[in-house]
Order: C-alpha cells, then structure tokens, then sequence
C-alpha cells in the first residue's frame, strides 16, 4: 500500500490517497486545537494513541454489527481506511450533561440525562460547525430522510455499544461526536473515535480522561490519554 498524495489534512489527521483507488490512509497528529481551532498546542504521543484507541473501538463495533471503514493498521500513526464520502454533519451523542451542552441548557455538569440526548451540527469550520436539525439538513441536501434516520440509529446503537464496553474498564462515557461517510457499502462509521472525540471521566472519581484536559487547562494530559490506551489495551 503507497501513499499517492495528501488529500486532506485536518486539525488531528492527514489523509493520502493511495494505489488502490477504493482505500485511503490516514495519519494522526500530535496537534491538539480547541474552541474552533483558537487554542492550539501539541501533545506528546496523541496520534499514536488516538489511532490505536480508534482502530481498538471500530473492530470492536464491526464485530457487534456496526459498519465502519478500518481496514488495517499499518504503523503506530497510520491506518488503512475505506474511501468514503463525508457527510457534512457531526453527530453528538450525550448521556451526561456537560461542556456546550451545560452552557446553553444551565445544567449542572455532572447531571445523568434522562435518556441519551442526539444533536447534529453542520460539518464547517468558517461557520464554526454550527448547530444544525433534520429540517435544516434536507434543506440544504446534506442527507435525506433515510440517511438521517440510519445515522441516527447507528449513533445511538454505538453508543448503547461503548457506554458498555467503557463501564467494564471503570470509565463512564459522558459524551462524542461521530462522523458517517458514503461508500459501496452505503452509509458507515468514519473519522475516528479518541480521547479527542469523546469525554471520558473516571467512574469513581470522575476525573477527566480526555482533551477536557487541554481545553481547560487542567494539566497531565499525556496521562489521562495514556491511560485510555491502558485501559483499553493493557498498555
């Protein structure tokens, strides 16, 4: 497998075309940002566990009936995926209240949801990846009705999915955001699912295991990602 050029590269993620026109690989980064891309740093070793951690979890939710586009890991930093079609939008699942969430609603942060909460928000960083419901979304054809009920409920079986598979590691999933693509296969899981794209807290002490560490300035965020990868890997 050869890397062609870069198609892409993102806040976290370089993506390359490759010799097989159906595959794309991509490259984490050590680059951290926050707030739409205002706060910006590094940290130490976060590609290689955000692509080790995501590639963990998507043959996890493979094997539980969950399509997703992990092909092969191919170096600490690089994997081998799917060629999919973005769809525009992030979709955030959310069973505890907190960051925007507590913000906009004047929750607690801490407080249990009654049930898991689904939001969408328009994939665009010059608009600042704004909130965004299914009226909007069919407006501007970003899905259809049936394409948004699959994403939908592939969101929250997923989440049905790791809420389990984290509780048996002592971590409780607050919140994440995913992101879908379009391939042969139809609509599958993409993008990637890390200690960048979830909150995660201790189930006893609460102590947060994820980028909450870099956003807030809370310090040893090395750790909080290293232990996510020792939980999950026993490394």
């Amino acid at each position: 497998m050869k890397k062609v050029q870069m198609l892409y590269e993102g806040k976290a993620k370089k993506v390359y075309t490759t010799d097989n026109e159906d595959l794309y690989i991509v490259s984490y980064k050590d680059d951290a940002t926050a707030f739409n891309g205002e706060k910006k740093g590094t940290i130490a070793g976060k590609g290689v566990i955000n692509n080790r951690v995501s590639n963990h979890l998507f043959k996890m939710l493979a094997e539980n009936g969950v399509p997703n586009h992990f092909v092969e890991e191919i170096s600490a930093n690089e994997t081998v995926v799917k060629k999919v079609s973005i769809v525009p939008l992030e979709v955030i699942v959310r069973n505890i209240a907190a960051g925007s969430f507590s913000k906009r609603f004047g929750v607690e942060e801490g407080r249990v949801l009654s049930c898991p909460t689904l939001e969408f928000s328009y994939k665009n960083d010059d608009l600042g990846d704004p909130m965004i419901n299914e009226y909007h979304i069919k407006a501007l054809d970003l899905a259809t009705d049936e394409e948004i009920k699959q994403i939908s409920d592939m969101a929250f079986k997923v989440n049905e999915l790791l809420k389990d598979y984290f509780l048996k590691i002592g971590i409780r999933l607050v919140d994440f955001k995913l992101e879908f693509g379009k391939c042969k296969e139809g609509i599958i899981l993409a993008d990637e699912i890390s200690p960048d794209t979830c909150r995660f807290w201790d189930k006893d002490t609460n102590e947060k295991l994820d980028k909450d560490r870099f956003r807030r300035d809370l310090g040893h965020v090395e750790d909080a990602y290293k232990e996510i990868l020792r939980r999950l890997l026993g490394e």
